[in-house]
C-alpha cells in the first residue's frame, strides 16, 4: 500500500490498516511503503515500487498493489508499466490527474476518448489510456468516499469499471473513510465471510 501525499507508511498502522488484517486472521503480508515527494518528479518512486513488486513476484507471491490518493496514482502508473506482475489493484480515492486531463477524459464515455499521440512523460494521460485499454488480467478494486473532494474525477473511473468492483461509502478524503474502504476491500476480496 502506498500512502497519500504528506503521509508516511506509519500512518497506515495508526489508522488501523494492519489491525484490520490481523483481526480477520488473513494470510496477507502487508508492505506499507513510503514515497518521497521528490521521487515522484524524477520518477524514481516508480522504480522503487516496481522493485518491491518484482521481489514478491520472484518468490511466487500474488501481489495486490494498492494506494490512497497520490499513492493510488503511483500504483496505477506502476500497473501500466508491468500489468503482468499483478493480481489486482486496490485504489482508495486515487488521484487521477489534473482537472484539465480528467475533464478531457470525461467529455463522453471513456471508451470513446481519443487523445493525441502520447509522450512517455505524459503520465496522467498514459494512466487513462491504460485504464481505457487494459487487458482484463485482474480486477481494479475502487474505494470511494461519497463526499470526497475529488468525487467527480472518481466517478469517471468508476463508470469504466464493473459496478461490483466499485465500493462507495459515506465520507470524505480522510483516514476514517479510507479505513472503512480498506475493511470492505478485505471482506470482499479475501472472502472473510465465506
Amino acid at each position: 500500500m502506498l500512502p497519500p501525499a504528506f503521509a508516511q507508511a506509519e500512518d497506515f498502522r495508526r489508522a488501523g490498516f494492519a489491525e484490520a488484517v490481523h483481526t480477520r486472521r488473513l494470510a496477507v503480508d502487508l508492505v506499507f511503503a513510503d514515497i518521497e515527494a521528490s521521487h515522484l518528479t524524477d520518477r524514481s518512486a516508480l522504480a522503487q515500487v516496481w522493485q518491491l513488486v518484482a521481489a514478491a513476484r520472484a518468490e511466487s507471491v500474488d501481489v495486490w498493489l494498492g494506494g490512497i490518493s497520490l499513492g493510488g496514482y503511483v500504483a496505477l502508473n506502476v500497473a501500466r508499466s508491468h500489468p503482468e506482475a499483478l493480481t489486482g489493484l486496490c485504489l482508495l480515492a486515487p488521484y487521477l490527474g489534473s482537472h484539465i486531463v480528467t475533464r478531457e477524459v470525461s467529455q463522453g464515455a471513456l471508451a470513446d476518448w481519443s487523445p493525441a499521440p502520447l509522450g512517455e512523460e505524459d503520465d496522467e494521460r498514459q494512466i487513462w489510456r491504460f485504464i481505457q485499454t487494459r487487458p482484463a488480467l485482474w480486477p481494479i478494486h475502487l474505494g470511494l468516499g461519497r463526499e470526497d473532494r475529488f468525487a467527480e474525477r472518481h466517478r469517471v473511473l468508476a463508470q469504466a469499471l464493473p459496478s461490483a468492483d466499485v465500493d462507495t461509502v459515506p465520507g470524505g478524503h480522510d483516514w476514517p473513510t479510507w479505513h472503512r474502504l480498506w475493511e470492505n476491500f478485505l471482506d470482499v476480496r479475501f472472502n472473510v465471510h465465506g
